[in-house]
């Protein structure tokens, strides 16, 4: 399993919210199998990777279709085959090693 994190930021004029564009996205992940958590920086989704980044593209897609003329989406792809890894570990390990 991969974990990617996904910032998408439609680029909108200033002062209007991308948190609109955020739940839209949201909405979308719930509706899909994929294991996500949204964070004050952008959101990290669980799965396989090539299957992550098809998903990516999607996402990037959404703001398109609500009328946004430009999204800049930067994408991490933390791609572990040496052992399985999910949502949650890497935090489970700091916080254990903080004890």
């Amino acid at each position: 399993m991969a974990l990617m994190q996904i910032v998408i930021s439609p680029r909108i004029y200033q002062g209007e919210s991308i948190s609109p564009y955020v739940a839209e996205i949201h909405r979308y992940l719930k509706k899909t199998k994929f294991p996500h958590t949204l964070h004050d920086m952008g959101t990290i989704v669980e799965g396989k990777a090539g299957e992550l980044l098809a998903l990516a593209r999607k996402l990037h897609e959404l703001p398109f279709k609500k009328g946004v003329q430009r999204v800049y989406t930067t994408i991490q792809l933390d791609d572990r085959r040496d052992k399985k890894v999910k949502l949650g570990d890497k935090i489970k390990s700091v916080r254990g090693k903080m004890r």
